[in-house]
């Protein structure tokens, strides 16, 4: 991997961030840091202890950076811009500092994601600058707090995968270049959300669920963690499609995940993995965004059932927006 010394200072600081946030989860139980807070974030979610805490880590260690100008955060409500002097190729950071965070108590795998984005001028910093597209990205990533402390990163030359070494304090690359099949048995969706899925959602889910005896003339396995990074991890080594479209549940939103912290660095990493990602018809990472917390409905995977799930929406001429 080829990249510029201000690219390597943001991303060396991500993964400080990563570790601090890994070994803070590690001790948790201990320190009584597990529970909710009484206050909301922005997407009107009760915030964890965690959630507090591990974003003011990703903050600190990004702060002093000479590279990264300014950043986003699914726990803050506006755009944090730093006050440090202008120079070239500096960066924003996109982030979601615990993903999963109720799944902390149980001791199921969370994890941390993130995006990379160059800036285009040398001028201040203004709120226009943080709406951007995800094929702009320069680097993506996400960390996986499991069994293993994983760092998951693309700079645009491929996914590689890092495993962090207790002893030695480094992560060490474990799998190059990796590629998900195209081909795959296996969906993660939320099913207790069934009845509020719209037709193709509905149809495709079935198919699956008929196995041989379908359309699909094969049967299918789901696996569901509900913390997206430990599914998306899952898809990443073996394969499978995860979708968690928009539906009827809440009617106003136009999803549930986040484009810019949650599904942007996925897809890049994704699509670098021979994978792909869509809203159900159209690709992720050629959506402009917004807003800096807009919700957007994703189908993220192998690459041909995803095409596969976009003919169901295009069958039903219900096209997502």
């Amino acid at each position: 991997m080829d990249i510029s010394l201000a690219l390597e200072e943001t991303i060396l600081a991500l993964a400080n961030a990563v570790v601090e946030t890994g070994n803070l989860i590690k001790i948790s139980p201990i320190t009584k840091q597990l529970g909710k807070l009484n206050k909301k974030n922005i997407q009107g979610e009760t915030q964890s202890k965690l959630d507090v805490l591990s974003n003011k880590i990703f903050i600190r260690n990004l702060q002093p950076t000479q590279s990264v100008i300014g950043a986003v955060s699914e726990e803050v409500e506006d755009e944090i811009i730093f006050e440090k002097k202008r120079v070239e190729n500096q960066q924003l950071v996109f982030f979601d500092p615990l993903d999963g965070s109720s799944n902390v108590e149980p001791n199921v795998t969370v994890g941390s994601i993130f995006s990379v984005y160059k800036v285009k001028h040398e001028k201040a910093i203004s709120k226009e600058d943080f709406l951007e597209t995800g094929s702009n990205q320069l680097a993506a990533g996400f960390s996986v707090y499991g069994p293993s402390m994983l760092l998951i990163l693309t700079v645009g030359d491929g996914t590689y995968k890092f495993c962090y070494d207790e002893n030695k304090k480094v992560f060490v690359c474990t799998d190059e270049k990796i590629l998900i099949n195209d081909e795959t048995n296996e969906f993660s969706i939320n099913m207790s959300n069934q009845r509020f899925w719209t037709k193709p959602v509905q149809e495709y889910i079935a198919d699956c669920q008929l196995g041989t005896t379908g359309a699909r003339k094969k049967d299918f396995n789901m696996r569901y963690i509900a913390s997206m990074v430990a599914d998306l991890n899952r898809i990443i080594t073996r394969g499978g499609v995860y979708l968690y479209p928009k539906d009827n549940k809440v009617p106003e939103r136009a999803g549930r995940l986040r484009l810019m912290y949650e599904i942007n660095p996925m897809a890049f990493i994704v699509e670098q993995c021979n994978g792909a990602c869509t809203d159900g018809i159209n690709r992720i990472l050629d959506l402009k965004s917004e807003n800096i917390h807009q919700r957007v409905p994703v189908v993220i995977g192998s690459k041909n059932e995803v095409e596969l799930v976009g003919r169901y929406y295009h069958k039903h001429c219900l096209l997502v927006k």
